[in-house]
């Protein structure tokens, strides 16, 4: 074991401490820290990525936008590098969720390398909770423009990991057969 060991786990605590009391939509309301696990574990079996300071910004993603954590509690805990890349995959909560979906479309093509598989293994995991466990009051409609909204951003993150955009290809095709877009 080396020290991104030590920095992955304590990423595991800090996220499970800032979600505690956080659930995903999904009809199974399953603890938020689940959802973190998982885009990690995707980069990690599918993207086949061993770069610690990926997987640790990965279980992190999603504690600045969701919860009280601060820039400055990432920076001393994880690093600049952690934060910086916490920082550009974290939408502004200041504006309509219209357009923080609009931004994330125009802005993808547009991330680092690393930002852009993370963001990829986001959206399978999103996807994957459209297909399994989606929202009770979530309309079909509804779940198809959710998956359609996943394509335009994925389509701006291409070019980093083949696994993984062959994985998220796959799990969309699935999504679309379920929901009768297909």
């Amino acid at each position: 074991m080396d020290e991104s060991t030590g920095l992955l786990l304590s990423a595991l605590r800090f996220a499970a401490e800032k979600h505690k009391d956080q659930r995903r939509k999904g009809a199974d309301a399953s603890p938020y820290v689940n959802h973190l696990i998982q885009v990690a574990e995707t980069l990690w079996t599918v993207g086949n990525v061993r770069d610690a300071t990926l997987l640790v910004a990965s279980i992190l993603h999603d504690t600045l936008e969701d919860t009280d954590a601060t820039s400055a509690e990432i920076r001393a805990q994880f690093g600049e590098e952690v934060l910086a890349l916490v920082l550009e995959v974290t939408d502004d909560r200041s504006l309509s969720q219209k357009e923080r979906k609009q931004l994330q479309v125009e802005t993808a093509s547009h991330k680092s390398p690393k930002a852009k598989l993370l963001k990829i293994a986001d959206k399978i995991s999103n996807v994957q909770d459209i297909i399994t466990s989606p929202p009770k009051t979530w309309s079909l409609e509804r779940k198809q423009e959710y998956l359609s909204w996943t394509e335009r951003v994925v389509t701006g993150l291409r070019g980093e990991n083949e696994n993984l955009e062959r994985y998220y290809d796959d799990l969309l095709t699935k999504g679309r057969q379920l929901l009768g877009m297909e």
